[in-house]
């Protein structure tokens, strides 16, 4: 801790550089939420702030800070401070998330979103005892739930949807066809793209180029096909600084506007899943469409930068769980069993 917290002496120059400063603003944000519930001589902001910022992505910090303030709010709520805390509570809190409405009304909060979230609690008190600021971590011996590796919440599309939406977005704007023309034909995360700026546009062996940050903080330099890359241009235009994908007052687009505008163009393109709609169904479609394409397994993990080619393989197994369920074939034996005799329909 001592290593962590500036000690409080006269000696200390006011002008001393304060390392908590070169922080990630993630974590500098997440500390200061904490200081002001704990106070700023309280160790648990400068302990949660540091572990933050250790996380390589951003992705990973921004979710690792939102479960960790929902830990803490139940810690709180209960009036136990959350460096305190012990196996009870941790227990406790693992079944009041099993039991937690998710953003659906009336559902519960998925196995994987439980697991994520006691994930990011043990992480935490992993780093707060190797920093010596609590002698053992609470959640060390929490059950985490089971995980089905072939199922995913993500609905799929149809490449006539696909279609569809790409051709929607076109119409719509320059800057929508270039998002959805991105997502698509390169499968990225949603902040991969968001996090680009418009200099980041390279250009390497005959190829126009953009450098993505994947998840785990690994970078890789993708191709922009030229479909992508001309709906990249129109949108931009001459500009090549800022944001790549902006507002109209040129801060950069977020995460639940991007979300809330695809939802919009799938409206309007009749996707039957429009009030679900979300980027990474796009990231879904780019990896099954391109196994249907007959695109080498490899080359397909590599683009989607998974480190396994199991977790690649997953997007196809489950669109076939649908595609070739039993269910099909019953249904069609069944109705041709129950038409009436005499009606001749084709």
């Amino acid at each position: 801790m001592t290593a962590l917290v500036p000690r409080q002496s006269a000696e200390v120059s006011t002008h001393r550089h304060d390392p908590r400063d070169d922080w990630p603003d993630e974590a500098r944000k997440l500390r200061v939420q904490l200081v002001e519930l704990y106070g700023d001589r309280d160790p648990l902001p400068t302990v949660a702030g540091a572990w933050c910022a250790r996380q390589r992505s951003r992705h990973t910090r921004t979710a690792y800070a939102r479960n960790f303030l929902r830990w803490e709010a139940y810690a709180r709520s209960g009036g136990i401070h959350p460096l305190d805390a012990k196996l009870p509570l941790a227990d406790a809190y693992a079944n009041h998330l099993a039991l937690r409405p998710g953003r659906k009304q009336g559902s519960l909060l998925s196995p994987s979103a439980v697991a994520q979230a006691l994930a990011a609690a043990g992480s935490f008190y992993t780093y707060a005892v190797r920093v010596e600021a609590i002698p053992a971590d609470p959640f060390a011996s929490v059950d985490r739930p089971r995980i089905d590796a072939d199922y995913s919440p993500t609905e799929g599309m149809l490449p006539a949807e696909t279609e569809k939406l790409i051709a929607t977005a076109r119409d719509w704007a320059p800057r929508s066809y270039a998002l959805v023309a991105l997502l698509y034909l390169l499968g990225p995360r949603i902040d991969e793209v968001l996090a680009l700026n418009a200099d980041q546009l390279g250009y390497d062996r005959g190829h126009h180029t953009l450098p993505l940050r994947l998840k785990g903080g690994k970078r890789k330099r993708v191709p922009l096909p030229p479909l992508a890359y001309d709906a990249l241009i129109t949108y931009l235009g001459d500009r090549r600084e800022g944001p790549l994908f902006q507002t109209e007052t040129g801060a950069r687009w977020t995460q639940p506007q991007v979300w809330t505008h695809l939802r919009v163009l799938a409206k309007h393109a009749g996707i039957p899943q429009a009030a679900t709609m979300k980027p990474h169904m796009l990231r879904h479609a780019f990896i099954t469409d391109s196994l249907d394409a007959k695109v080498p397994l490899q080359d397909v993990q590599d683009a989607a930068g998974h480190s396994d080619s199991r977790t690649t393989q997953r997007y196809n197994r489950r669109r076939r769980q649908l595609d070739n369920h039993p269910a099909y074939t019953l249904a069609a034996g069944l109705a041709e069993r129950l038409q009436p005799e005499g009606d001749q329909r084709g």
